[in-house]
């Protein structure tokens, strides 16, 4: 049977060429990087070689590089590690509807347990926030503004480097709050440099971009204060303790190079199987809209609503044609309740439930997009007739 992955926001295969820099720290370097001895130091080498890459990628000095376990530590890390180092300045922060579940649950956390106090930004029909609505909701107490670059869900590729550079610019009259960005789907695909981005606080994970699981990277402002979240030892900066995940950061950094190099030309080739699956769908199968911006989302991101019918049957299906794609994030995929995402959108329970989220990658071909093109219309009719749901004709059209 033809397999299709369409799933890449959730994880992707690892790259060749990662797995072989990776294998040496797999087999016969085993050093511990504390250890002071030949075998630790060479170890100890490659995380600082590949921390000085990272660095370089996105326009920071080495040292403002700290390695943790994935995205979602990156983003606790950075949200209640800021929160609580700097709770003395204020304890009002701000964030959008339209977050990975990594910052909302931690910022919630924050407001039940900890006096901290949030406000959370509506986008507009497309998904997209603006400099403006930042700036009406700062107050004197906040301290913290964090604000996904590009959306794991829906695709919209927020104003990022607008909104950094408004808070940047408030800064130089006045002590004003951070700017943190989830960046975990954005890397390998926009431009991670945060003097551009004006950005002080960034997160990146290693699995959504041909990567090893399991390894992630905070770029942290030098100056910046962050309470750390665990304890034990003197790595990291003492912001991350613990035995470094040796061979995973050699992934990541490996992975975010390759990416890097691979980024304009790939981009042009999925934005051009993007729009015709999108066009596709929207042509031949009637009660379908787009969630997310038309244009100013990632290239390789189509969420698409399919009124009258639930998402979960729609994708059992093209399982069992071997099409493998999601209805939203992985994180939540074992819950029901529709989509936060699309919900913030502005629309009804029922079309979040419809939607679909396809995600493509370095594999994708031509010929899978008609395959999918050719098998999803009858799969969708077949659903409608047994379906007792009807959506009103306003939300599709």
């Amino acid at each position: 049977m033809k397999q299709i992955y369409l799933d890449h926001a959730a994880a992707t295969p690892l790259d060749p060429q990662v797995f072989k820099a990776m294998l040496p720290y797999l087999k016969k370097e085993y050093g511990n990087p504390s250890s002071f001895h030949t075998p630790g130091k060479g170890a100890q080498d490659a995380i600082e070689t590949s921390r000085q890459k990272i660095a370089a990628i996105i326009g920071a000095r080495p040292d403002e590089i700290i390695f943790t376990s994935g995205g979602t530590e990156s983003i606790n890390l950075a949200i209640l590690g800021y929160a609580r180092a700097n709770r003395q300045r204020g304890n009002h922060i701000i964030t959008t509807k339209i977050e990975h579940h990594a910052v909302l649950e931690t910022i919630k956390h924050l407001e039940k347990k900890e006096e901290f106090t949030a406000t959370y930004l509506s986008p507009d029909k497309y998904g997209l926030i603006t400099p403006e609505q930042v700036k009406k909701a700062m107050r004197p107490e906040t301290i913290l503004v964090s604000i996904i670059m590009a959306n794991n869900e829906i695709g919209a590729i927020e104003p990022i480097a607008a909104i950094g550079n408004f808070i940047q610019k408030t800064r130089d009259q006045k002590e004003t709050p951070v700017f943190h960005t989830d960046a975990c789907q954005a890397a390998g695909v926009l431009d991670l440099n945060v003097n551009k981005l004006h950005v002080d606080i960034l997160s990146i994970n290693g699995s959504k971009i041909y990567g090893p699981k399991g390894v992630g990277a905070l770029y942290l402002k030098r100056g910046l204060k962050l309470q750390p979240l665990q304890f034990g030892g003197a790595q990291e900066r003492g912001l991350r303790p613990g035995t470094e995940n040796v061979v995973g950061i050699i992934g990541l950094a490996k992975a975010l190079e390759i990416a890097q190099d691979k980024k304009d030309k790939e981009n042009t080739r999925l934005t051009i199987l993007r729009d015709k699956l999108i066009q596709g769908v929207l042509k031949n199968i009637s009660k379908t809209r787009l969630n997310g911006h038309p244009t100013e989302r990632l290239p390789n991101n189509i969420n698409i609503s399919f009124m009258d019918i639930e998402g979960e049957a729609l994708l059992l299906h093209l399982d069992s044609l071997g099409i493998y794609a999601s209805t939203g994030s992985a994180c939540a995929s074992t819950s029901l309740d529709p989509s936060h995402v699309i919900m913030a959108l502005g629309v009804p329970y029922e079309v979040a439930h419809g939607s679909l989220r396809f995600t493509l990658g370095r594999d994708t071909t031509q010929e899978d997009i008609d395959y999918i093109l050719k098998v999803l219309p009858p799969i969708v009719e077949k659903l409608r007739q047994i379906s007792p749901v009807r959506v009103s004709e306003k939300y599709f059209k």
